[in-house]
């Protein structure tokens, strides 16, 4: 743990890993950042803490905590910023791998750089975890301190709150702007009625993607919180790893993950198992929280053409609808998500690189970059796949979970 100071009414810490700092400070920052009584599950003290304790995060795997933490002058926590060192750009869904290129044909490192994100989770959500404006703008600054204090090439805060971005670009970071696709609950009874909103095409897809999967012998099953055993977490372990293979990758999490966050946060999780012929033959893990669900991780032991449409969106939409959840957020990209009732929504990013040359060049792209996301948005917003457009709130709202303002 290193010790410095950002202004001269509040000291920061980094923090080697999640041990240097009780959960409930922690998570009381964290639902303070995003304006919630409770912390998004992603930036919860146990859930990142699990990423630590099974060696997901850390050394070994390039992703190694410098986790900032603020107290002001009486000693209480006034923010906190889950980060990394990085020793690559893989597990972040926020591609800088033009830019590394970049540095390597002029002789220049960009490894390590500092990131601050919730590792290998695409959803938007609180980065300065501040219990107000002030304690916001001392962590973003502190945060670029550290980047440059460090001799860092760059400092990327990724899918963080407006309020958050803001802050930043105050701070001098450089804003990207990004697309995920979001569901919305308009407040249907169930998912029929859901139907009922799309287009006579995109409508009769849907029914006949459940129906094959029904055709083929797979019954689904959600298991809850502490429904979840063991066998359970072996199972959708096996599941999910069997995906990283038939992509020629290497899976970021493992059994002792999804086991610790079993045990802590029971009250986030909804496994579905997809059985046929009495056995479980693919697995799709659901986090949520009273707001939304968050579509994450999947995988099959046996193939079965729509299954994974079942498993990751159907069942999710399912699940908000009885939950009465505004949101379903379906992970990265995906444009297909559309036909499935998916809409897009704008996330956001924000960068410093530390060469003024580059820096330069980067703002020169993002600013080209950022005109053709927004003509992409308008692009997919003409191609809704609604008859009757649902209810509620802005599309860009999903950019903000938890702040009212993607996966």
């Amino acid at each position: 743990m290193s010790r410095g100071r950002v202004r001269a009414d509040y000291r920061t810490q980094v923090l080697g890993d999640l041990s240097g700092v009780a959960a409930s400070e922690w998570n009381a920052l964290a639902a303070a950042g995003a304006g919630r009584a409770q912390p998004q599950p992603f930036l919860r003290h146990e859930f990142l803490r699990a990423l630590e304790l099974a060696g997901c995060v850390g050394e070994a795997t390039g992703w190694i905590p410098q986790h900032l933490l603020l107290r002001d002058a009486a000693g209480a926590p006034a923010a906190a910023v889950p980060a990394y060192l990085k020793l690559h750009s893989y597990g972040e869904y926020v591609f800088d791998w033009a830019w590394a290129d970049a540095y390597r044909r002029h002789g220049l490192r960009y490894y390590p750089k500092l990131l601050s994100a919730v590792p290998f989770t695409p959803v938007p959500g609180t980065r300065l975890a501040a219990r107000d404006a002030p304690s916001r703008r001392a962590a973003a600054e502190a945060l670029l301190a550290l980047a440059r204090s460090s001799g860092l090439s760059s400092l990327h805060v990724l899918f963080p709150l407006p309020a958050e971005a803001d802050a930043l670009r105050e701070a001098g970071l450089t804003l990207r702007h990004g697309v995920q696709f979001h569901w919305r609950n308009a407040g249907y009874a169930d998912f029929e009625a859901f139907l009922a909103t799309l287009s006579q095409p995109k409508r009769k897809k849907i029914r006949a993607e459940r129906r094959k999967v029904a055709e083929a012998g797979v019954r689904l099953r959600r298991l809850r919180g502490r429904e979840i055993g063991g066998a359970h977490w072996a199972f959708f372990t096996r599941c999910y790893e069997a995906t990283y293979a038939a992509h020629h990758s290497t899976p970021y999490l493992n059994q002792e993950f999804f086991e610790r966050i079993g045990e802590a946060l029971p009250g986030h999780l909804l496994l579905v198992i997809a059985e046929r012929d009495g056995r479980p033959v693919a697995s799709s893990l659901l986090v949520h929280d009273d707001e939304r669900v968050y579509g994450r991780y999947w995988g099959a032991v046996e193939p079965v053409p729509n299954l994974h449409f079942e498993a990751c969106y159907y069942q999710a939409i399912e699940a908000a609808i009885e939950a009465r959840l505004r949101i379903v957020e379906g992970g990265a990209q995906g444009e297909h998500k559309m036909s499935r009732g998916f809409e897009p929504v704008r996330t956001v990013s924000a960068h410093w690189l530390a060469e003024p040359a580059f820096a330069q060049a980067v703002d020169r792209f993002l600013e080209r970059e950022d005109a053709a996301v927004g003509a992409y948005l308008d692009e997919l917003r003409e191609r809704s796949p609604y008859r009757i457009a649902p209810s509620g709130a802005a599309p860009d709202e999903g950019a903000a979970p938890g702040a009212d303002a993607a996966g």
